[in-house]
């Protein structure tokens, strides 16, 4: 019998050096070797199962690194103090000087202006499509492009990719395939579908707390061998490495994302098919009526269904703003951005998580200024947050103005 995700995640199992149910958390900087020859070695990067310091890696990395690995079904994975920390080493190990990028252009804030902006120091250059039309994927491809990078879902558009034909690219050019995985754990696995490297924002639902930050980078074992190698590893040099308190806590808190992802998925799905119809304009992958959803279902393992994030455009930023804040007044969430908290979150990408990209580029997109993004929490009566959230909707006058995706 196959496993699962979650049945792979289920069956990771760690001693800690007193044989307590969770493994010890390894609380130091610096370890210490017996011999000088060990510790030439592990710098050489010739030693297994040896420690030599933090930045290079340390247990508790290494146990949440294997449990990521395990998540994504790649041969391993490494861990990052940010999410743009894994996204900026990946980027930098595989692309050098005059290389040549074709990215989505929905992709996160952070993400768009690195690719835009700062790897143009180094004479990178990024070319940003409709990630959906894999024919102008296709056409973007140069002799000097080093890799196709995308969001499995994208921020904040909720775009679906269809990773399979973009794998199927990928390899006709013999370059890989990156796919940022932060918005739908479990809910889809890239490298099944044919990716090469799967990155994630751990901030968000993985960790799914909002009580830290980090990043992760999932691959094959070369890949994050080189991430961390001593003289080239952009991983290594970069030194944005997690802390291992917080990688801990992290790999304790993944023992509930299949239970979580659920309740996100099945809430978000609620809202989004009663809000459409009362003739809001809604986006949700789950929506029969959204491009993607063909995509998306063909794609997905349909137990974790379609997400927790959702957008409504309320037409205005005046009228976003009121409806934002009326519903932080009412506790029914946090007016803040990230995703995957217990709580909802919410936030005018335009002016927020987005506003990186030039405003040109978001009208581009379809990123309108009426426009909130919606991280839907784990209310256990989602019938009531419905009706209050209607409520608000009602006191501030906002009413549909299209119905269309």
């Amino acid at each position: 019998m196959s496993k699962t995700a979650a049945n792979e995640l289920q069956d990771l199992q760690y001693f800690g050096e007193f044989g307590g149910v969770n493994p010890s958390i390894s609380d130091s900087s610096t370890y210490t070797f017996l011999s000088a020859k060990t510790m030439f070695d592990t710098f050489e990067g010739n030693t297994e199962g040896c420690y030599l310091y933090t930045r290079h890696s340390s247990p508790s990395n290494l146990y949440l690194g294997e449990a990521l690995a395990a998540l994504e079904g790649t041969e391993a994975a490494n861990v990052y103090a940010s999410g743009m920390g894994a996204i900026s080493a990946t980027i930098m190990q595989i692309c050098d000087s005059g290389d040549h990028i074709v990215s989505s252009r929905t992709i996160y804030g952070g993400t768009y202006a690195f690719l835009k902006n700062f790897v143009k120091k180094f004479n990178i250059h990024t070319d940003f499509v409709s990630i959906t039309d894999l024919a102008t994927v296709e056409q973007a491809i140069s002799p000097k492009t080093k890799m196709i990078y995308c969001e499995s879902v994208s921020n904040p558009l909720l775009e679906v990719a269809n990773i399979e034909a973009l794998a199927k690219i990928a390899k006709k050019y013999n370059i890989p395939l990156v796919v940022d995985n932060t918005f739908a754990p479990l809910t889809l696995k890239p490298a099944a579908l044919g990716a090469d490297i799967v990155i994630h924002s751990l901030t968000k639902f993985i960790n799914g707390t909002s009580d830290c930050v980090a990043g992760a980078v999932c691959g094959s074992s070369e890949f994050c061998l080189s991430l961390k190698d001593v003289n080239h590893g952009a991983g290594m040099l970069f030194g944005s490495t997690l802390d291992s308190l917080r990688a801990a806590s992290i790999l304790k808190n993944m023992r509930t994302l299949h239970i979580r992802m659920q309740k996100h998925s099945q809430n978000a799905l609620f809202l989004a098919q009663k809000f459409e119809a009362d003739g809001f304009r809604i986006a949700y992958p789950g929506l029969v009526s959204h491009p993607g959803y063909e995509t998306m279902t063909a794609q997905m393992k349909p137990n974790y269904g379609y997400g927790g994030l959702m957008t409504m455009d309320v037409g205005s930023l005046e009228n976003a703003n009121a409806f934002m804040e009326f519903l932080q007044k009412e506790k029914l969430g946090y007016l803040a951005v990230s995703l995957g908290f217990y709580k909802t979150l919410f936030s005018a990408p335009g002016s927020s998580t987005s506003s990186e990209i030039p405003l040109e580029e978001q009208h581009k997109m379809g990123l309108s200024n009426g426009l909130i993004r919606f991280s839907i929490g784990l209310d256990n009566d989602i019938e009531r947050t419905y009706e209050m959230m209607k409520s608000c909707l009602k006191q501030l006058k906002i009413v549909p103005k299209t119905t269309s995706v």
